[in-house]
């Protein structure tokens, strides 16, 4: 059946190693895992199986663009497949839900964000579903890299919607992480398929070199074959935009690439890249995943990756056509500071947790927030905030229940009238109280449920299906907005002090692991070990050659990385001038939100208060951390409380 699906649909008349492994898992019934280097066809693993399996295979995707290239290639395969998303028109979105419904479709691509929408799941638990597939599946696990609390909810999405099987794929999982994915998804050994890291065309090279050289360095090995397609990395927005305006003005096509860039734009620079008209993108990680572009023949670090998982998905983009093709680091610790101040940034001070805490309404009662709102309450940014309340549910204090859009809005494409007269008696009155209930502002619609029900006892479920019925028939044109988190208490902390010093020390525990993770970056880019090795190791693949002669620890050239002089520091008065007019906006400036306000790191307070536009912000941003912290300290002869 493989063999003739294969070169029936997709063309092919051999598997790339380890796919055949997969697909029989799941054709077979069974739960797989696929952990493949990035370029290995991983794809192929779950849209190959979808079309023998009875019904709709989900799959969740962390990117918008991504699921975009996935879904063009299956298009032009001919195989029926769409993403929901929010790209789409109305129109558009309703003629994908008529096509899932009339089971048109083999294949449904969302993000992991869709199923906190309260109206997709209700609609997607009455669709019959064979498969969940989970891409990029190390984001389920805090022992990963980009760990995502949203794709902890998985498994239990999963059993809610009574998916028979799931297939996890990813191409950065360490041995903890792939542990981590089989317990969580109740997968056995024979499930897991590991396929070799080792990719014998990628040339490794690790260059020591001075911070202020490295633009020389980049415009002459570009010049070096102009018309070679190249990826920049980059760590920061405004390093992208002075980068790739460097290489422009030497006479390259190049163009910068990162998530500050409105979304056509981005998709047209990502176009003339893969058309050609582009031969150089300097970007930040916000470009690449499943960039599908097999000619790509240099990927240079201009600055250090996030981690070893971060560079290894990223080279990971060069020579999938299997010709040689060089992955260059321009390496030194001047980019430490900044990189480590990304995670100092994710650590909630042990107030704000306190803060929170405080919030909990008593045991047995639900808890109602908007994300947004309780980050700028309690000083949390929104990624450590749910790591926070996930942190809650493995502490047995709370579950979460569901979550709901708590605005909707709609307005008539239909006339009024003509919609109310399609229903019969009972159905046509409640309708008639939804609408009497929806105050009409110019053309929109907004929804009242509290009026629904003090007026007609009209249930808010009934009146969200209603208005989801409405929009599928193309009646309405429908909105929803300020998503809701709903979670119950289920115990009551006996002391929120030690509650907050409990998970106050967690994520110093994740601090740390992140800090760590940065130091064995480097260590692996100054390891005298021959680098295609000690990466394939990393992955728990031991059949990479001990030496493989294209890499530049083999070639005698161990990387030793330039002495960062740190930036001459201010004395007590000028640390102080940088920081008393923040502090003076502050109920408690203590040094930690001093010392990240002089790193450049920013808080949804100081977000509110503009402090990026004050004179100290950011003044400190390539000085450790730590050190930053002693000096604001010995400036104000204060401790920090955490």
């Amino acid at each position: 059946m493989i063999a003739s699906l294969l070169e029936q649909h997709f063309g092919f008349t051999q598997l790339r190693p380890g796919q055949q492994a997969v697909m029989e898992q799941i054709l077979a019934g069974r739960s797989a895992a696929a952990i493949f280097p990035t370029g290995s066809g991983k794809s192929l693993c779950y849209q190959l199986p979808a079309l023998a399996l009875p019904h709709l295979t989900l799959v969740i995707s962390p990117l918008i663009a991504l699921m975009q290239d996935q879904l063009a290639f299956l298009q032009r395969k001919g195989i029926a497949a769409a993403t929901l998303d929010s790209s789409l028109t109305p129109e558009q979105s309703r003629d994908v839900m008529r096509q899932i419904e009339a089971g048109e479709l083999k294949i449904l691509m969302i993000s992991v964000e869709r199923l906190k929408n309260e109206r997709f799941r209700r609609f997607i638990a009455g669709v019959p579903l064979s498969l969940m597939v989970v891409d990029e599946a190390h984001c389920i696990s805090e022992w990963g890299h980009n760990f995502r609390p949203d794709y902890l909810k998985l498994p239990e999405h999963r059993r809610a919607l009574n998916i028979p099987q799931v297939l996890l794929l990813t191409a950065t999982a360490t041995r903890a992480v792939m542990q981590d994915m089989q317990r969580k998804f109740d997968i056995d050994d024979q499930g897991l398929v590991l396929t070799g890291f080792y990719r014998p065309n990628l040339d490794l090279n690790v260059v020591p070199i001075e911070p202020n050289l490295r633009d020389r360095w980049l415009a002459q090995e570009i010049g070096r074959a102009p018309g070679a397609p190249t990826i920049v990395y980059v760590t920061l927005q405004h390093t992208a935009e002075a980068c790739a305006a460097n290489l422009a003005r030497a006479g390259f096509r190049a163009r910068a690439y990162h998530a500050g860039l409105d979304a056509d734009l981005r998709r047209e620079i990502q176009h003339s890249f893969m058309t050609g008209q582009l031969d150089c993108i300097v970007a930040t990680i916000a470009f690449g995943m499943g960039i599908d572009k097999a000619d790509i023949r240099r990927v240079i670090h201009y600055d250090l990756p996030k981690s070893i998982e971060n560079y290894s998905q990223e080279i990971g983009r060069a020579g999938r056509d299997g010709q040689l093709s060089h992955c260059t680091v321009l390496a030194n610790r001047a980019q430490l500071p900044v990189l480590e101040n990304f995670v100092y940034g994710d650590t909630p001070d042990r107030a704000a947790i306190r803060q929170l805490l405080a919030q909990l309404p008593p045991a047995g009662e639900s808890w109602e927030f908007v994300l947004l709102r309780l980050s700028n309450e309690t000083n949390i940014r929104q990624l450590p905030l749910k790591t926070l309340l996930v942190y809650l549910e493995l502490a047995g204090v709370l579950s979460p229940a569901y979550s709901y859009f708590a605005d909707y809005r709609f307005k008539f494409i239909a006339d009024k009238a003509a919609i109310l007269a399609r229903f019969g008696e009972g159905r046509r009155h409640f309708l008639e109280a939804l609408f009497t209930s929806a105050p009409q502002a110019r053309s929109w619609c907004t929804m009242d449920f509290e009026a629904l029900w003090q007026g007609y006892q009209g249930e808010r479920s009934r009146a969200v299906a209603a208005l989801d019925y409405l929009q599928q028939q193309g009646l309405i044109e429908l909105e929803s907005k300020q998503m809701t988190e709903v979670y119950q208490v289920q115990n009551a902390p006996s002391s929120l002090d030690l509650l907050a010093d409990e998970l106050h020390a967690l994520f110093e525990q994740k601090e740390q692991s992140e800090l760590a993770r940065l130091q064995g970056l480097l260590a692996f880019f100054t390891s005298p070990t021959c680098l295609s090795h000690s990466l394939a190791h990393h992955f728990a693949d031991e059949q990479a050659p001990a030496l493989c002669g294209h890499c530049s620890v083999c070639r005698g050239q161990v990387a030793e990385l330039p002495v960062h002089l740190a930036p001459q520091l201010p004395n007590d008065a000028g640390i102080r001038a940088w920081c008393d007019p923040l502090a003076s906006l502050l109920p408690l400036p203590t040094p930690r939100v001093l010392a990240r306000f002089l790193c450049g790191i920013s808080t949804p307070l100081t977000t509110r208060l503009k402090a990026g536009k004050l004179a100290g912000f950011g003044r400190l941003s390539e000085v450790p951390f730590a050190q930053v912290m002693a000096l604001v300290t010995q400036a104000y002869g204060v401790q920090d409380s955490k």
